[in-house]
């Protein structure tokens, strides 16, 4: 045959067999083959390659010649998204007959339809009209429409014979869920085709045409789930369709061909195991009920992707990888490109098992194909672009040398050949000129996997099962020690407490959460304990912080997969010492929130940008379906929660000063606003169209959030409450404006709908717990006022009605989230309002009196001395908030004679311009200011320390003697009065 010159020489041989052949059949001398491959030298050059390659194709095409005028016409375009189609209208006829008369007719249809788009397949991947992706989806399309037009017929002739199957006159179908390649929509060449067979619910059918008792729904669909196998699986003159495993059902090969949502709900939840997580990840449906089955799948989400970050699943992967090693081990899989070293396998195992971990919180990373999944983890910051484009570009590799492996004779292989001439037709498939230049390009990829799947897995690294933590551990937490030994061995380790330590470890050895664990969790737990107490001895604390660890360990008792998360990075197993020794307030977070265990795997030293913290929400946000409140709500908090102890804990390591602590729990604080008000905006859009603002615009939210107290003050504590005020410029009498669907009210309305979705989901209390209290008691006339005011209705009240301690709030108030002009508009009336000239003595007398009324009607806590003095630091005399009156006086006294006091709405820095402008001493000031600095930071450390390791209140009494001298001299010239003995600093010592 001309053009085969360049062919080695056994090869060229067969090749001119092949065109002997051809040219002699009959079909070529009465068809236009001869004209067509003289004509086009193109596609002759592509016969040689594919008849090359593929022995299969050439075997088909010498059987059939008429497919090479169709080949010839169509082999640019894929007919993917026609296959469904094309089958269904081939299939149309055999509805009209039954299953006895039909059945051969659907079998031969289905191969012939099958081997035709088969070698369009292979031709076109071949010569190189497609890439391994598009192949593969070619192939997973051709498989679901043969599956679903089957499907199709078959159900009618069953229902002919058996009646329907129903529940409570509700029509039942079959559902087909592809797993594995099918599902992901990644079959190979000769991929078999993984399915499970489901139906919605029992009952039983009815309105069978011939007189027969009814049967079950399990019956009939386990029947017609046969009856496909039969029909796709079966080898006849024609050939096959697919072949079909069925090994991932429930039960495996020992449980019913199909069976109920409700038992495979149960199946999956109480006996599932983590191979068949793996499975589901790919899981789909393919065929049947789509919109039932896709339900169904989103039912078992929680039991693929569990809600907290699932780092056991590392230990089950090393599990499995362990089987596979050794099976290659036994069966010399060096070769096998698959299940081999650095092979498909691995690379699926990589991309999975980052998957398993993060996708229950991130559910961007739920997908079924390995490149999506790639992207997602890329975006979502798990996994390094230049790893993923690695991993990408060998599993590409390898996929399309599995496909030419397999297009070669249509066998399900993934070796590679030991046959000298077949080698040399399979490194031309790909596109090299000698074999061992493939075999180089595979060793080299195969390498990139094995890398990152060891990276990834910690494959090689000590793990907790080997890691040497010293018999006497392990002894200690068996309970082999009697209660002496135990004390002494403790006392010798340096434990403070060793009765209480010991006591500690048999109270959870009694728990009987503990005593129902399963035989896998006390496994592991068996090898974290003895890990975690020797870690503990290394506390400068020992039994201080068994005390307070153990109540996290009972809290996920029945979640070990955070045990392993500990027992896999070491740096958090230190960082839980020491956190959990160093404060209370970190040990109950994470008792509580367990979830937040990988936080500790880094600590900040800065809090981030603003513009960082809002990028982070927005894009955990975007990976929450749709209009999912609730798991809005998650996302939410878990980024409060994450955030609130990276904080904490970079306070307590002295990672970050007072005043960075207080600006990064105030960004938390607006970055959440932000993202509530957009969510809230967009709910109430959609429910009732946009609302009409005093401009006649629209479009855009014309609302504003206001932050009062310590928000305002960007001087946040970890359990602050948000004090806040809503603005609007609504139209008072315009309703929304709406399109179809929309139920239009009043602008106004729709802003106090807005306010009270804002309020509702910062306050909603969940497991989880609440994002923020909320106080709106200083908007306009407090608790009776308006929800919401329009900017002039607010400016009016500050005018003309506020109360003078109304003002002095005004002081720490802010502009928070909202529309930019409300914004703007809301600082020009803070400052017109503040700048106000004042009589000093009535400010003075005001300001004074309301001090007085505090401190009589608030009283200190009987509870605990800690908690007393954390009282009197910030309510007593000379405390806190005495030092706020002053700074508020100062505003309200000299605004309107130094301007710069309404630059800043915190503190310190209204008393740094308060210095500036000499308006008492500057040496005072600086102390006044030096003192406030040391009652927050103690105040602070007092919320997350133990108290012993805070200053004691003797400490600052001299800064609070100070603080009512300083009093004394702002506002004793303006009174007239000297202080009475009650107000004297040492009054409520």
């Amino acid at each position: 045959m001309e053009g085969v010159d360049t062919l080695p020489q056994p090869l060229t041989a067969i090749i001119d067999t092949y065109w002997q052949r051809l040219t002699e059949s009959s079909a070529y001398a009465d068809s236009s083959l001869d004209d067509l491959l003289s004509r086009d030298q193109s596609f002759r050059a592509e016969l040689i390659s594919v008849w090359a390659a593929s022995e299969f194709v050439a075997q088909a095409v010498l059987n059939n010649p008429t497919l090479l005028p169709e080949i010839h016409s169509s082999r640019m375009t894929s007919h993917a998204d026609s296959y469904r189609e094309v089958l269904r209208e081939q299939l149309r006829e055999l509805h009209s007959l039954d299953y006895k008369s039909g059945l051969q007719q659907l079998k031969q249809k289905l191969r012939i339809a099958h081997r035709k788009e088969f070698v369009q397949i292979i031709w076109r991947d071949i010569c190189g009209y497609t890439d391994v992706h598009e192949t593969c989806r070619n192939i997973s399309r051709l498989a679901e429409a043969s599956l679903q037009e089957a499907l199709s017929v078959l159900n009618q002739w069953s229902i002919s014979e058996w009646g329907a199957p129903q529940n409570e006159g509700q029509a039942q179908e079959m559902i087909v869920i592809g797993m594995g390649k099918l599902g992901a929509t990644e079959l190979n060449i000769s991929s078999d085709i993984d399915l499970v067979f489901a139906f919605t619910e029992a009952g039983q059918t009815t309105g069978t045409a011939a007189a027969v008792e009814p049967i079950s729904n399990q019956q009939f669909f386990v029947r017609l789930g046969q009856r496909l196998i039969d029909v796709i699986d079966t080898i006849t003159p024609d050939g096959f369709v697919f072949r079909v495993d069925m090994r991932l059902r429930p039960y495996g090969t020992e449980g019913a061909l199909a069976i109920s949502f409700d038992a495979m709900e149960s199946y999956y939840q109480n006996q599932g195991r983590d191979w068949e997580r793996y499975a589901l990840v790919k899981a789909k449906v393919v065929a049947g009920d789509l919109d039932r089955g896709e339900e169904f799948l989103n039912k078992l989400k929680p039991f693929i992707y569990r809600r907290y970050l699932d780092f056991s699943m590392l230990e089950s992967l090393r599990g499995m990888k362990t089987q596979i090693n050794k099976q290659a081990r036994q069966d010399k899989l060096a070769n096998d490109i698959k299940l081999g070293p650095g092979g498909i396998r691995e690379a699926e195992f990589t991309v999975q098992v980052l998957q398993l971990i993060y996708g229950g919180r991130d559910t961007s990373l739920q997908q079924q194909a390995i490149v999506k999944a790639l992207e997602n983890l890329v975006a979502g910051e798990y996994l390094p672009y230049q790893d993923a484009r690695e991993i990408q570009t060998a599993y590409e590799f390898l996929r399309n040398l599995e496909n030419k492996l397999q297009s070669f004779s249509n066998q399900q292989t993934q070796n590679l050949p030991a046959d000298t001439l077949h080698r040399k037709r399979i490194a031309m498939a790909m596109g090299y000129d000698h074999w061992d230049e493939l075999v180089q390009e595979l060793d080299q990829q195969r390498n990139v996997i094995s890398q990152h799947f060891n990276e990834i897995l910690g494959v090689g690294k000590e793990s907790g099962k080997t890691r040497d933590v010293g018999v006497d551990w392990i002894a200690l937490w068996q309970l082999e020690f009697d209660a002496d030994q135990a004390r002494k061995y403790l006392q010798q380790q340096g434990f403070e407490d060793p009765d209480a330590t010991y006591k500690v470890i048999l109270d959870l050895h009694k728990d009987k959460k503990f005593l129902t664990l399963p035989a896998q969790s006390r496994e592991r737990m068996d090898i974290f304990m003895p890990v975690l107490l020797e870690a503990t001895s290394r506390s400068n604390r020992p039994s201080l912080c068994v005390r307070r660890v153990m109540p996290l360990i009972a809290a996920v008792l029945r979640r070990t997969a955070y045990l392993v998360l500990l027992l896999e990075n070491p740096q958090a197993m230190e960082q839980l010492v020491f956190y959990c020794t160093a404060s209370p307030f970190i040990s109950d977070y994470l008792a509580r929130f367990p979830v937040l265990l990988d936080e500790l795997l880094s600590v900040l030293e800065k809090p981030p940008e603003k513009s960082t913290l809002a990028d982070e929400l927005k894009l955990q946000l975007l990976r929450v379906e749709k209009s999912n409140y609730e798991d809005e709500l998650e996302c939410l908090r878990y980024f409060k929660q994450s955030h609130s102890l990276q904080v904490v804990a970079a306070e307590v390591s002295g990672n970050m000063p007072l005043m960075k602590v207080s600006d990064y729990l105030t960004y938390i604080a607006e970055v959440i606003l932000d993202a509530v008000l957009s969510l809230a905006w967009e709910f109430l859009v959609a429910k009732h169209g946009f609302p009409v603002h005093e401009d006649g615009d629209f479009g855009e939210p014309g609302f504003a959030i206001i932050g009062y107290g310590k928000l305002g003050g960007l001087e946040l504590n970890y359990g602050s409450d948000l004090d806040l005020v809503f603005i609007h410029r609504a139209d008072l009498e315009k309703d929304t404006v709406v399109s179809e669907g929309q139920q239009s009210i009043n602008s106004r309305s729709f802003y106090i709908k807005l306010a009270q979705r804002i309020i509702t989901t910062l306050g909603t209390h969940t497991m989880s717990g609440k994002l923020y209290e909320i106080d709106m008691r200083l908007r306009p006339s407090g608790e009776s006022g308006l929800l919401v005011s329009s900017l002039a209705s607010f400016s009016d009240y500050q005018a003309n009605k506020a109360w003078t301690w109304e003002h002095q709030a005004l002081v720490r108030a802010r502009g928070i989230v909202g529309d930019a002009a409300l914004l703007s508009d809301f600082t020009r009336v803070r400052k017109e309002i503040l700048s106000q000239s004042r009589n000093l003595s009535d400010v003075a007398q005001e300001i004074t009196s309301m001090r007085e009324r505090m401190r009589k009607e608030l009283s200190p806590p009987s509870s605990s001395a800690a908690d007393k003095f954390t009282f009197e630091l910030k309510q007593g005399a000379g405390g806190i908030v005495d030092i706020e009156f002053m700074v508020q006086f100062f505003v309200l006294a000299y605004a309107h004679q130094y301007p710069n006091l309404l630059a800043y709405t915190d503190n310190y820095r209204i008393l740094e311009v308060a210095r500036e402008c000499q308006l008492i001493d500057e040496t005072e000031l600086t102390a006044l200011i030096n003192a406030y600095l040391d009652f927050r930071g103690v105040s602070h450390k007092f919320s997350i320390l133990d108290p012993g390791d805070v200053k004691a209140s003797s400490e600052l009494d001299e800064q609070r003697r100070f603080v009512r001298l300083t009093w004394d001299k702002v506002f004793q010239p303006l009174l007239g009065t000297l202080p009475s003995k009650s107000d004297s600093p040492d009054a409520n010592d």
